[in-house]
């Protein structure tokens, strides 16, 4: 589902980060390890073809994520991708709900309030459904967002640091969701995290490298 090979992603002609290999089959999982400042994020978005493929492969479901351009990698992206941001860009004045309901809208695809619910409720968050983002917590909103990346069910689902404002309980939660909902809707998991509580949970664990953003591609 995902085949990474040798990838050095940066933005332009500077790399900044560096995966060697990765590959995550349908429902399976992995962690991509390193502390703030290691590039996580940068790999994340180049895998979802949000930052520039500067050398090696990335494949999703067989597609050569960098040889789309535009418009179709964006709706490549939106079918096909499930993202949970750290910067987790719900809108202020819509709901939960509605910003669930989001993920379907932005590519003209039809919106599954019922799914949308289901997730809510499943994350703890049924009785905000119908509130303004602006008044959830950090970690409710964190839980609405996975909630949005889950919604049209993707073949691969990218989440960067998806525990990081979460007590133990509530991580335990989401792993436990993010896990479940891969391996039941044949999925791909990546997990861009320091957090250690994840270790236990998720066998596969590969390493970001930073390359340094002044170092320019020849």
């Amino acid at each position: 589902m995902l085949a990474v090979e040798s990838l050095v992603a940066g933005y332009g002609r500077h790399r900044l980060a560096r995966l060697g290999r990765l590959e995550v089959g349908p429902g399976q999982a992995a962690l991509l390890l390193g502390p703030s400042g290691s590039g996580k994020t940068t790999l994340l978005l180049a895998i979802a073809g949000l930052a520039d493929v500067l050398e090696g492969t990335v494949r999703i479901d067989g597609v050569d994520v960098a040889g789309l351009r535009g418009a179709a990698r964006d709706r490549f992206r939106g079918r096909a991708i499930g993202f949970v941001f750290q910067d987790l860009h719900l809108i202020a004045g819509l709901s939960t709900l509605d910003n669930v309901l989001l993920a379907p809208f932005a590519i003209g695809a039809r919106q599954d309030r019922r799914r949308a619910l289901a997730l809510l409720e499943e994350l703890g968050l049924a009785a905000r459904a119908r509130r303004p983002a602006e008044t959830l917590s950090r970690g409710e909103a964190q839980r609405a967002a996975i909630a949005r990346a889950m919604l049209l069910e993707p073949k691969l689902i990218l989440a960067d640091e998806p525990t990081a404002s979460l007590d133990d309980e509530t991580c335990r939660r989401v792993a436990d969701l993010l896990g479940r909902a891969a391996a039941e809707t044949g999925a791909a998991l990546v997990i861009a995290t320091h957090d250690l509580r994840l270790r236990e949970r998720f066998e596969v664990c590969v390493s970001a490298e930073p390359v340094g953003a002044q170092a320019p591609v020849s």
